[in-house]
Order: structure tokens, then sequence, then C-alpha cells
């Protein structure tokens, strides 16, 4: 692997989190030396307010939303939890979902080999009565794309309603065409170029979403305001704006290093699936998802076994589980693209790929 120490580090780990944008940054910079509470009267809470409802309107100009629909949470995983108690209904939830929704799901309905949600079981459930439905727009391990538009369907005519976590999806898919379809949308700055730490849920007008304890988002959560994060995150789609990510040549970098480690022996999860442009599950057959993680984060290359969240533990991946593959649900690992990868980056990545896959790879026995 002396090719590989050219570079010191390799970052392919972009659907964990993104680096945050450089107007980002210098956003939450300048939102931080601001003095006075958002909430505050004087006018230097209202000067500090102002920046808060800046950042709603930015963000509500680019998912399609009303500002007033828009509701500012810690994160993802906070603006699912919001969604699924506020609504009061019973929670259904595809197998293939997030652990932020999974739980909290009594009721797991199931995906194909593709992970793709099976569109009959959803159906035969909907008929206990109305409920929420909790589906991930693409996965944030394998990038499976759901069919949205089917499900939606579905839902409606059953008088139930769609909470969306569109997490992985926001910036690479339209979040104006996504909010006719869903009646909840959660999404998180820090997968595309925010900062960690803020995120939102969208619920469309007339959604039940009862208030929890708490003076600020409209009774929805307490709390002093994250000022320099919803500034951060404003700036960074701003900047996402004017300059929208190449995702075309995302996809055909994606689709070359998959061709290349397919011809090399890995197993490509959910390839007959719609995918994200930037997610390849990879497997390598025989070998712990921890131990090449460790191999190649030694050669100098952060992909991950999963979920951010739950890459530090050892086990197999539930999504991949769900999608019935067994043992080899505990040997795929997730590389996540970003519009900046390189060529040369993706090619040592393959190269260090290639290397450890023939020296870990089990040795056929006579």
């Amino acid at each position: 692997m002396s090719k590989i120490a050219i570079k010191s580090r390799i970052y392919l780990d972009h659907a964990a989190t993104t680096p945050a944008h450089p107007a980002a940054i210098a956003a939450m910079s300048a939102a931080a030396a601001h003095l006075g509470n958002p909430s505050s009267l004087h006018a230097e809470g209202q000067k500090t307010g102002g920046i808060l409802e800046h950042a709603r309107t930015i963000l509500a100009h680019f998912t399609g939303q009303k500002p007033e629909n828009i509701i500012f949470t810690s994160g993802g995983t906070e603006a699912l939890s919001l969604a699924i108690t506020g609504s009061r209904l019973p929670l259904y939830a595809s197998a293939a979902e997030h652990a932020a929704v999974l739980n909290h799901a009594p009721h797991i309905l199931p995906v194909d080999e593709n992970g793709l949600l099976n569109l009959e079981a959803l159906a035969a459930a909907l008929e206990n009565g109305p409920a929420l439905i909790a589906v991930q727009h693409a996965n944030n391990e394998t990038g499976t794309i759901q069919p949205l538009e089917g499900i939606a369907q579905i839902v409606r005519a059953a008088g139930s309603l769609l909470l969306v976590d569109a997490v992985q999806s926001a910036t690479k898919h339209p979040l104006p065409a996504l909010s006719f379809l869903a009646d909840y949308i959660a999404i998180s700055a820090h997968k595309h170029g925010g900062p960690m730490g803020i995120g939102a849920l969208l619920a469309s007008p007339g959604t039940p979403l009862t208030a929890h304890t708490g003076a600020q988002e409209q009774g929805h959560r307490p709390g002093t305001p994250n000022l320099p994060g919803l500034a951060g995150w404003a700036a960074a789609l701003e900047a996402l704006t004017a300059s929208p990510p190449d995702w075309t040549a995302v996809t055909a970098r994606r689709d070359a290093l998959a061709a290349r480690l397919t011809a090399a022996g890995a197993i490509l999860h959910s390839a007959k699936a719609p995918r994200l442009p930037n997610i390849l599950s990879l497997g390598l057959a025989g070998v712990p998802a921890t131990t090449q993680l460790m191999a190649l984060d030694l050669a100098g290359f952060a992909v991950s076994a999963g979920a951010a969240c739950s890459s530090g533990k050892a086990g197999p991946s539930h999504v991949l589980t769900a999608q019935g593959l067994g043992p080899a649900a505990a040997e795929a690992i997730r590389v996540s693209l970003s519009p900046h990868t390189t060529d040369e980056e993706l090619d040592a990545f393959a190269a260090a790929w290639e290397t450890m896959a023939q020296r870990l790879r089990p040795k056929a026995t006579a």
C-alpha cells in the first residue's frame, strides 16, 4: 500500500457527516459574536431573532414550505421523534429504517432483497385503521430510494399520515416535490455542508402535531435556539443554491468504483434498486466489516459499517439483515462520496481495497 501514503487521509464517509461549508463556518462565527437572546424584546434580542427568522426563511425557500411550517430541532433524530410522538398515531416503519425511528416502532413492515418497502404489506397493515407510516426517502446504509409516490398513494387512500426521513436525500433530490407527498419531513444540516446539532421537522399545514413542553419553536421544544447553527445552515443552503453540486458526475464516479471493486470480488448490495448517487454498500465475503474498517483506516481511508450512530458497535447491519442477507449483513462497509471526491482519491481507495481483499479474503481449502 505504498502509493496510499502520498496522501495521509482520504475521507469517504460523507453519509455520516459532510465537511462544513466555508460560508457556514464564517456565518457561525459571525452569529456567535452577536449579543442577545432571540426571545428577548430589546434591540439586541430583536437583532438575533432576525438571524433566526432569516434562517427559517432560507430553509422555507429551499424546501418549498411556508416558514410557519418549519420547526427547528437539534437534528434528524429529534425531528423524527417530534413527528412520531406529536402525531399521536400508531407507528408503522419499514425494517430498514434508521434506529431513530425503529426505537419507537411497535409495528415493522418488511422490505425486499434491495431494501424496497413491501407495498402489499403496507396496504394490509393500514386496514387496521389510521396510522403514521415512517419511511426513509433514501437509506443511509445502502442509498436505496423508496417509491414514495406509490407509498404516499396507499397511505392517503387509507386516511393515514406519512413521515419521510429525508436526512440523506435532502439536496440530492428536490424537497419541494417531496413536500406534496409527505405530511412530515425530517432533515439535518450536517449532511449537506451545514453544522452538526441543527435540523428541522417540516410539517404540512393542518397536520396534527401535539405541542411539547417548551416556549420555543411554537411550543415544541424548550431552550435557547442554536443561533450559530441556524446561521451556518442558512449560509450552507445559500451556497448550495448559488452553486448546485454535480450529482451526475458523482454517480459516474460511484459506478466506476463499483465496477472496479465488483470485478475484484466485492459484493454490491441493493444493486437493482434506484440509489442515491453517493453511497455504496460493499461486501467482502468471509471478512467481518470491523476487520475491513480497521485495515482501511490504517491505510488512510475513512469509511463506515453503517449508520454513524451505530458504527462503533459490533454486529450485523439491521438494514442488510432485513434484506435477507444473513451472515453477509456483518461483512459490509459503506463508502460515501461527495461532489468534491476526486478520481485520484477513488483510485487510491480501490487499490487499497484490492490489497486488503487479497490479504484478508479466506483462502480456499483443497
